[in-house]
């Protein structure tokens, strides 16, 4: 990608039989992905005017411009969908775009390296840090709460973690 863009959605599918998608929306407010198109497949290659329907199963019904069947919505399923970073706007205090996280060095209180960040997941259950251990160990999962990454410092492209005893094992 030759602009910086962050994943806002993904399409999850067909919805019936006219090409319209199943999107699933990675806002904070769901219904704002519509507001920060136009969207980009994640090499760039695919531009997508978006206009949400109503309210489904885990998203929204909704058409993406140049996709008028079943067929050619349902091969997009599994797209994730990116937004230009300067539509979208700031994050709040103690609030990060997943995209700013990925790659920070982390180190423990002591200033001892424990990795870098690799992935943020999300199961349902609160944002966890999949993070690359040194050495080609692999990687362990680190719940991203204040008790646990009490420091999250961009600008010095690092975070500060007190892990749970055995994280990494």
């Amino acid at each position: 990608m030759t602009e910086q863009r962050v994943c806002v959605g993904a399409i999850a599918g067909a919805f019936g039989v006219r090409g319209e998608v199943r999107l699933k929306s990675f806002c904070a407010e769901p219904a704002a992905i519509a507001d920060y198109g136009p969207l980009w497949s994640e090499d760039g290659a695919r531009r997508f005017e978006l206009s949400l329907g109503r309210p489904v199963t885990s998203g929204f019904a909704a058409r993406l411009s140049g996709v008028s069947t079943r067929e050619a919505a349902d091969a997009l399923r599994g797209t994730r969908l990116f937004a230009d970073r300067d539509r979208l706007p700031p994050p709040g205090d103690d609030e990060f775009y997943h995209a700013d996280l990925i790659g920070l060095a982390v180190c423990d209180t002591g200033g001892q390296p424990l990795g870098r960040v690799h992935a943020v997941l999300n199961h349902g259950a609160g944002d966890l840090l999949e993070i690359a251990l040194p050495a080609g160990r692999g990687t362990a999962l680190l719940p991203f709460t204040r008790a646990v990454v009490p420091t999250v410092d961009l600008a010095a492209a690092r975070i500060v973690a007190d892990p749970p005893e055995g994280w990494a094992e």
